[in-house]
């Protein structure tokens, strides 16, 4: 059954916008990931998302198609980020079926709670693996697809694009690093080198006419990570410390994937967009741990569901 548009993606938005694009998001039967996509294919786009499980990806493939009749959406399934042989041959395939590339988001990662002495050198890598050379693989197999639509959707600023805006990509990242996270020592590092490629991508390809961005999400409710990574108990308090006074939506992630992807989006490149209601500025959304008494309590994490037990280093 479609959703309501409200409930991922505001009306400000023009319909049609979109038309005869492709996306092709990789962690797109994630709850972020999914809306973004949802948004542009409402909007006119079709879309390839990309996963590993299979069903799970295929049956949020057809549930993404109902936001607009006649919209186009594949699900590709088992498919390893790391793995740059499948992560191509899903880009080749989005071309021959839907016809282009035309936006990427990166959005594939990996997450848990953990202290930075609990955590093993294989936990340290697969994150590692999954959200820098994933994203690097995601690039590489849709880059040249990227230029090719940059080049056909040529903006000069002065004058409206005829046939629509295209060559962009946008890496989902986080704000963790910006001043540190307690027990998110592993995805802060990726995280950072997700920002530095991002920044990478836009001064080479520039030139080119392609543009990348990051997003950077704070507290979204309803989101996987948000029931992986935070005591239910304790998110009343957490609410309190974002500046608005609330989590964020969905919507909200989509509603900044649109404007970058958007003719109002041309001048942006090199740049973070940060969508978390002004909550890294207080630091003050840890999941409902304490600092710094849990860590000198030396508990173990309890309580959530993205957690690891004690690991040798």
């Amino acid at each position: 059954m479609p959703l309501e548009p409200y409930d991922f993606v505001s009306p400000v938005w023009r319909e049609g916008i979109f038309n005869n694009k492709v996306v092709f998001c990789t962690g797109g039967a994630g709850s972020i990931c999914s809306a973004q996509v949802r948004a542009l294919v409402y909007l006119g786009a079709n879309a390839a998302i990309i996963g590993r499980n299979v069903e799970k990806t295929e049956r949020m493939a057809q549930d993404i198609a109902t936001a607009r009749k006649g919209a186009k959406v594949i699900g590709i399934g088992a498919v390893d980020v790391r793995k740059p042989e499948l992560l191509q041959a899903a880009a080749d395939r989005t071309v021959k079926e839907l016809g282009s590339i035309d936006f990427v988001i990166a959005g594939a990662a990996g997450n848990f709670l953990t202290t930075i002495d609990n955590l093993s050198t294989n936990a340290m890598k697969s994150v590692i693996d999954i959200d820098i050379l994933g994203s690097y693989n995601t690039v590489k197999a849709t880059l040249p697809y990227l230029v090719e639509s940059a080049g056909k959707h040529k903006t000069n600023g002065k004058t409206a694009p005829q046939n629509g805006t295209g060559g962009r990509i946008i890496f989902v990242s986080a704000t963790l690093h910006y001043q540190g996270t307690v027990l998110q020592s592993h995805v802060s590092v990726a995280k950072a080198g997700i920002d530095a490629m991002s920044v990478s991508v836009a001064i080479e390809q520039g030139p080119k006419g392609v543009t990348s961005n990051v997003i950077a999400p704070g507290p979204i409710a309803g989101t996987e990570g948000m029931a992986r990574l935070s005591k239910k108990e304790n998110l009343a308090a957490a609410n309190k410390a974002v500046p608005v006074g609330r989590f964020g939506y969905v919507k909200e992630i989509a509603d900044a994937t649109v404007y970058l992807f958007s003719d109002a989006g041309n001048f942006v490149n090199g740049e973070t967009v940060v969508v978390d209601g002004g909550a890294w500025h207080t630091a003050g959304f840890a999941g409902g741990f304490e600092y710094p008494e849990f860590l000198l309590s030396g508990e173990q994490v309890t309580g959530v569901a993205g957690s690891t037990k004690k690991s040798k280093l």
